[in-house]
């Protein structure tokens, strides 16, 4: 991938990442957080994971965030009041997030990048994924399943009490 755009992705990646983060609107945070998967999934195309870039969008921003969008209009979330705290707690987060990258930006400069490893036989193939996913990762796999499924459940409880 060109630096230049791999940059300009990147930039994109975390804005809209911030934009989840920050925004005041759960629609809108849902929104940003397709955004944000749909550029993911393009590093992942560049990567030569076509297969892992195209499942990022259908599986986490179609379908993930699709669950996410139908919570949140099952619960009726609005517009959230935020309180920003005292001047001086603004003060010292900004100042810690200055430290931080006081300390971490002259790492990051003098690490040298590594050398791109060999690419396995099968990288990024339908059938090496399926493989890994039902054999080693089969018990994570149908726990996620499991924890989407108790999450609706909760969240319909939740709005049935309220109503």
């Amino acid at each position: 991938m060109n630096p230049i755009a791999f940059l300009v992705l990147a930039a994109l990646l975390v804005v809209a990442a911030v934009t989840v983060v920050l925004h005041r609107n759960p629609v809108h945070s849902a929104l940003a957080l397709v955004a944000a998967m749909c550029l993911l999934s393009v590093f992942f195309i560049a990567l030569d994971a076509q297969l892992i870039g195209f499942l990022q969008v259908i599986v986490y921003a179609g379908a993930v965030v699709v669950l996410f969008l139908f919570v949140i209009m099952l619960l009726n979330l609005q517009r959230e009041a935020r309180a920003l705290g005292s001047g001086a707690l603004v003060v010292a987060g900004g100042a810690a997030a200055l430290a931080f990258l006081a300390l971490m930006v002259p790492g990051l400069v003098r690490v040298a990048g590594p050398r791109p490893a060999d690419v396995a036989a099968g990288y990024g193939e339908t059938v090496a994924l399926a493989e890994r996913l039902f054999t080693v990762y089969l018990l994570p796999f149908e726990l996620t399943s499991v924890l989407l499924l108790v999450a609706i459940v909760g969240a319909v409880a939740l709005a049935k009490r309220t109503t």
